[in-house]
């Protein structure tokens, strides 16, 4: 059995305890970092109005991102808001253009793509029939079948063909209006400036379409409502969902429509018959990989109903779903897609 010296055995030890003292600097250097770090990130609070409604937003960085926000949000509204006159879309509906812009182009793509997996009950055309039910810029006048088969004519997004940059229309009547994406894509665009800043934490909502990331500043998951109508026409919370890294879009009808001749006109306008929805199905909550998407399927799922809903679902597993209906005996109930349970507190 070898020998240890007294020597040998003190030299272990001194050289044990510097590195136990180095290995305590490095921790304190790294808890001061971390500290001094989280500091500097303080969250930040940014709020205003666009597309018509309000946004509100929350971020963990060094200063405010207000200005930089705005930019982003205006030139989506620059390319894609029917209010904006000078706007893409407008000019391309005044016929004193059919130019194009990257922006365009995207949200076009995403919602082609919704209305070929939802058989069109998402459509970018149908403008002129919401105008013609007073849900539009244009108010209400008595509706007649004739004038709904007259403007179904011109409305079909296969009427459209994007061409080189070029937005081409089979009927120069054709309208394109981007409102069940625009709010949506727009989330998504201030989600990606504050990627690009590697700003980790964050929520953002335009309008009630919301993308979450990372953990809300007291270290949990964000927390996010769903609201359901009243019966005096408001509505309140149904429920809380507890979520991260998610993008999330609501359609409803309990609060924009009219009653008539004892019947109920929801907003939301089938491109098929010309005429607003009537079905059990008050409120569309999706969840999917960007907030445009969700906000282009929870339109069209407003325009299917429940059971046709569903079945789109069970052809696309990157999409889910929260449904508030109507039973028949007229009670307000739920349905969730599986993967939507682990969220709801």
């Amino acid at each position: 059995m070898p020998h240890i010296s007294s020597t040998d055995f003190s030299m272990k030890m001194k050289k044990k305890r510097i590195i136990q003292v180095l290995f305590l600097l490095l921790l304190i250097a790294g808890t001061f970092f971390i500290i001094n770090r989280h500091r500097q990130m303080a969250l930040q609070h940014s709020e205003g109005r666009i597309f018509g409604t309000s946004y509100h937003m929350e971020y963990e960085y060094t200063a405010p991102l207000d200005s930089a926000i705005v930019r982003t949000l205006k030139a989506v509204d620059g390319s894609l808001s029917m209010f904006n006159k000078e706007s893409t879309v407008s000019r391309i509906n005044d016929g004193r253009s059919t130019q194009t812009d990257s922006l365009f182009r995207e949200v076009y793509q995403i919602a082609r793509g919704v209305s070929q997996n939802t058989d069109g009950a998402l459509d970018v055309t149908v403008a002129p029939l919401v105008n013609l039910w007073g849900f539009g810029f244009e108010r209400r006048h008595d509706v007649t079948a004739g004038q709904v088969d007259s403007i179904r004519r011109f409305v079909g997004y296969g009427k459209l063909q994007l061409k080189d940059g070029h937005l081409l229309k089979a009927d120069s009547r054709t309208k394109l209006d981007f409102s069940a994406v625009a709010k949506g894509y727009g989330v998504d665009c201030v989600a990606h400036l504050f990627d690009s800043l590697g700003i980790s934490n964050y929520m953002v909502e335009i309008g009630g379409e919301v993308v979450v990331k990372g953990m809300h500043p007291a270290r949990r998951p964000w927390k996010i409502g769903v609201s359901k109508p009243t019966d005096d026409g408001g509505q309140q919370i149904q429920t809380i969902l507890t979520v991260t890294d998610i993008a999330m879009a609501t359609s409803g009808n309990y609060l924009r429509y009219y009653e008539e001749g004892g019947r109920r006109y929801a907003h939301t306008i089938d491109p098929h018959t010309g005429y607003p929805v009537q079905h059990e199905l008050l409120s569309a909550t999706v969840f999917a990989p960007n907030c445009a998407t969700a906000d282009a399927y929870a339109t069209a799922f407003m325009v299917l109903g429940l059971e046709r809903a569903k079945q789109v679902l069970a052809k696309h597993p990157d999409i889910s779903a929260y449904f508030i209906y109507t039973t028949p005996a007229g009670k307000y109930a739920t349905w969730m897609s599986p993967k939507i349970k682990k969220y709801v507190r």
